[in-house]
């Protein structure tokens, strides 16, 4: 392995043994932290005197044989007796052996420092033949007290000798007190200290490993994570590059833990205890007296964390890298470390650290200390949960709830953790709620926690158990608890779409706005007024309002989501649209999946509103893939009928059949939900020319609407899907029944839910009505946003125009299809003849000559050329009859248009739009 800022330590060995070559006998000490490189440079001094004819004899001490005498002499020996053995030179004795006895080892009846004297006149013996003697001992701090008499005695016989002597010792980990070491500092030496790696030395290894320079940000991480410590350096790299040849950024793996591990076992046992209880505590290691965690003195306490600085593990108090820290505390026995974990909460608690610091070690010594664990626990439950630390709650919570044994505060504990649960995963909450049933529809929970359990019911389906427990419980309630119950109970209703009429329970169909009494301006109090009453600018606006305002949690996401919709089914799609991406990114942020996936699924269902059927599909397929299926419950419908709908209007059809082979929960269709996605599969085989089983799914959806709540019935036409069904199996008389049902209908509807009637009711009406209804269909899908709907209402206007032999008037609309089709990014669902450009007389006006129209002008005569009177021109423009006809008077005088028939053909040949972007902008933005 090749050096790398070590070319002056080197250098200093090199200049040592020539002084010692010249009869200078020569003591180096090389000092240095753990890893930093000490054994590797002895190593590469050794290999540098390959080419000389010295003596080399190498020895390493081991701290498990400090009580084994002469175990580093009986090392060097048995090397010498190599080399000899080698050159054929015999090892002279020492002296006159006893018979079968090595002339250096320890009779029985020596005196003390014998044996060592004689091993070290053995070893002098080799620098008979002028060769020098280098002899090298790594970890020389740990060596046995005999074995330390025979190196002194060498050195004090070897002044005028060609002898080396390079000793490798640590001055760490409490060696600086060893008798080893305070001898060998005793002695003329030269002492050679290995610092850690700088940052330059670091970029050279990485370079000559990665075979170029590397960025600076890339050494600079390296050196940041290490301290420049070799060890820790070349660990890295092998963890980094086993995931490919390129060195990008430090990757502790294996060989960076048992790097550390290294580190940490080298030394004392009181250090390490000290690393452990740092690598527990971690930021808190001001906070509890480190010394009294570990067992150990304030010195002993500095000396580890200084030691452990220098070995590249620590900056100040804190571990350079998470993985050091988690590599010594997994290292621990399972008990030592929970009764470490343990320790310190009792040490913060008593301190008065903040709950959510102790209980992160209560959690980890899985212990709830019996006066005051559970509480604890709890507070710190409640701020993790509002940090959006879901887990940490989660944990702290299931630990309180595992050692509870009042049934009450277990029930309490169970709804708590099953809130909390909630937001990232539905289905980890069912087994804490599930048990809970019986009990809270006898009203044995608090009203919060009754609220949780019928939310739960609702969600997975179970309305009519969800129904009789608000009947039984919203009698007794307090002012507070009866808003929280009427909620509940609006969201039953017009959220899920189910109205089952019980003991005391709202009857179905009731008006909403006097299901949510108390808190007026609240949520709640306002969608109930958008979808009660007739919708307007400003009651749209009050609920979005209510929402920016709105903090997201478990309670009200669901009355969110149908805020979103209320405001997107009142014709205001953009404004609820805007509101939605707001609450998305807050959910985001928060980490909260179920709000990222019930959120995405309204985004998506507003999407498709709006005709933009390409993120309404790639929305609502994010949107599924956010939630496994299981913890969706019955709103899986949402999402999948999205997609379904959105896929078949792009005429990716066999996308859609695939989501269709999903399993869904049979309850999905005793809600809303169930029948969106009836809605959903039925046009999908109207597309794919199944018309009679469309038939049954429509058939279907009108039942169930008529079981559940009925005055969901003006949001959802399942009539004019009917009339739509028939119309395609011939049968235009019953289609147009359905039409005229769907328009009859009391109390209003949606814009879109009036056009797609119009729409139908013009397909079996005669031309000259056709064109009028369409019209009509056209403003509406204009005021409410659709564009999928009015490029196909466009496109039936122009059929309509070109069957009267209106031919102008066909090609004008059917260009305005086409844009529409565009927008949406569909085909164009017009034929592309209509698309042409019609002959034009030579004197037609060019391209890029000035506009012959204004803008005002425009607007007039692009209504007139589409078939609207001059009255209805002045209702739609806001502006008198007198200024119609005035604007008209000029516009034929400009296109010599000699009749009101001529204006189509005369503004295809000028090419002049039929109405003006800035106009149909503004008229949309308006409705």
């Amino acid at each position: 392995m090749q050096l790398f800022g070590r070319s002056r330590e080197l250098h200093a060995l090199a200049e040592s043994f020539a002084d010692s070559a010249r009869g200078n006998g020569r003591l180096v000490i090389i000092t240095g932290g753990p890893g930093s490189g000490k054994t590797q440079l002895v190593h590469e001094f050794l290999t540098t005197l390959n080419r000389t004819s010295a003596h080399i004899l190498t020895g390493t001490v081991s701290s498990a044989e400090r009580d084994q005498p002469l175990g580093l002499v009986r090392q060097l020996l048995r090397n010498a007796e190599a080399e000899c053995a080698i050159s054929h030179h015999p090892l002279p004795a020492a002296g006159s052996p006893a018979e079968n006895r090595r002339p250096w080892d320890p009779g029985p009846d020596a005196l003390p420092g014998s044996p060592g004297e004689g091993a070290a006149e053995a070893l002098l013996h080799l620098t008979h033949d002028d060769r020098p003697l280098v002899v090298a001992v790594d970890d020389a701090h740990a060596m046995d007290a005999a074995s330390l008499r025979t190196i002194v005695h060498l050195l004090r016989r070897s002044r005028s000798r060609r002898v080396l002597v390079v000793c490798a010792t640590s001055g760490h980990f409490g060696e600086i007190r060893s008798a080893a070491h305070t001898e060998l500092l005793r002695q003329p030496h030269r002492r050679v200290r290995l610092a850690p790696l700088s940052e330059a030395s670091v970029g050279e290894l990485l370079a000559a490993q990665a075979g170029r320079p590397l960025p600076d940000s890339v050494r600079s991480a390296y050196h940041r994570a290490t301290a420049g410590s070799p060890l820790l350096v070349h660990a890295l790299l092998d963890d980094s590059t086993g995931f490919g040849p390129e060195i990008g950024g430090p990757v502790a793996g294996a060989a960076y833990r048992q790097a550390v591990l290294s580190l940490l076992h080298r030394g004392d046992a009181g250090h390490a205890r000290v690393a452990r209880a740092l690598a527990a505590l971690g930021p808190l290691a001001a906070a509890v007296p480190l010394g009294d965690l570990a067992g150990t003195t304030p010195v002993g306490t500095q000396e580890a964390v200084d030691i452990l600085n220098s070995a590249g593990l620590l900056d100040g108090h804190a571990f350079r890298h998470p993985t050091a820290a988690a590599a010594v505390l997994e290292d621990m026995d399972t008990a030592a470390r929970t009764d470490l974990h343990g320790r310190i909460a009792d040490m913060l608690y008593r301190s008065g650290a903040p709950a959510e610091e102790v209980a992160h070690h209560l959690c980890a010594a899985d212990l709830v200390p019996a006066r005051w664990g559970a509480a604890i626990l709890r507070a710190a439950a409640e701020q993790a949960l509002a940090a959006d630390e879901v887990e940490r709650c989660a944990d702290c919570l299931g630990l309180v709830l595992r050692d509870c044994t009042d049934e009450r505060e277990r029930h309490a504990l169970s709804a708590a953790l099953a809130r909390a649960q909630w937001r990232t995963n539905p289905a980890a909450a069912g087994p804490h709620l599930e048990p809970l049933r019986e009990t809270a529809l006898a009203g044995g929970l608090g009203m919060r926690d009754t609220a949780t359990v019928l939310r739960y019911l609702l969600w997975q389906g179970d309305t009519e158990l969800a129904a009789q427990g608000v009947a039984t419980l919203v009698r007794a309630q307090s002012p507070a608890d009866a808003q929280i119950i009427a909620e509940v109970e609006f969201v039953r209703q017009w959220f899920y779409g189910v109205a089952l009429p019980g003991k005391g329970a709202p009857a179905a169909g009731a008006d909403p706005r006097r299901q949510v009494r108390a808190d007026a301006g609240g949520l709640a109090a306002r969608v109930a007024a958008l979808i009660g009453g007739e919708a307007t600018d400003e009651s749209a606006a009050a609920v979005a309002q209510a929402l920016q305002g709105h903090q997201l949690d478990y309670l009200n996401l669901e009355l969110v989501a149908m805020s979103l919709l209320a405001i997107a089914h009142a014709d205001r799609p953009a404004v609820a649209a805007e509101a939605c991406d707001v609450l998305l990114e807050c959910a985001g942020e928060r980490r909260a999946t179920t709000w990222q996936a019930v959120l995405g699924a309204i985004r998506a269902e507003i999407a498709l509103l709006q005709g933009d059927v390409t993120t309404a599909s790639q929305g609502a397929l994010t949107a599924l893939g956010t939630l496994r299926a299981q913890s969706w419950g019955v709103l899986i419908g949402l999402p999948l009928s999205t997609a379904i709908s959105a896929l078949t209007a792009m005429g990716s059809y066999a996308e859609a059949e695939e989501l269709l082979r999903h399993d869904v929960p049979e309850p999905m269709f005793r809600t809303v939900f169930g029948i969106q996605y009836l809605r959903a599969r039925g046009h999908h085989y109207l597309a794919t020319d199944r018309p009679f089983a469309a038939l049954g799914d429509f058939e279907t959806c009108g039942r169930l609407l008529r079981e559940g709540n009925p005055s969901l019935q003006k949001g959802i036409p399942w009539r004019s899907d009917l009339a739509l069904v028939n119309l395609r199996i011939g049968k235009a008389r019953t289609a147009r029944e359905w039409a005229e049902e769907q328009l009859r209908l009391p109390g209003g509807h949606s814009s879109r839910a009036r056009a797609m009637a119009l729409r139908l009711l013009a397909a079996t009406s005669k031309p000259h009505r056709r064109a009028s209804l369409l019209r009509e269909s056209i403003d509406l899908l204009k005021t409410c946003g659709d564009r999928y709907a009015l490029a196909q209402a466009y496109a039936d206007l122009s059929a309509a125009h070109y069957e009267l032999g209106e031919y102008a008037r066909a090609r004008l609309v059917a260009r305005q299809a086409a844009r529409e089709a565009e927008a949406c990014r569909i085909e164009s669902p017009v034929d592309a003849h209509l698309l042409e450009d019609p002959a034009r007389p030579e004197t037609a006006g060019t391209e890029g000559g000035p506009a012959i129209l204004s803008d005002a002008e425009c607007r007039v005569a692009g209504l007139a050329a589409l078939g609207y009177t001059n009255r209805e021109i002045s209702s739609r423009l806001h502006v008198t009859i007198s200024t119609v006809e005035q604007h008209l008077t000029r516009v034929y005088r400009k296109l010599n248009v000699a009749s009101r028939s001529e204006l189509p053909s005369k503004m295809l040949e000028h090419r002049i739009p039929k109405l003006s972007d800035r106009w149909a902008s503004t008229h949309s933005s308006a409705g």
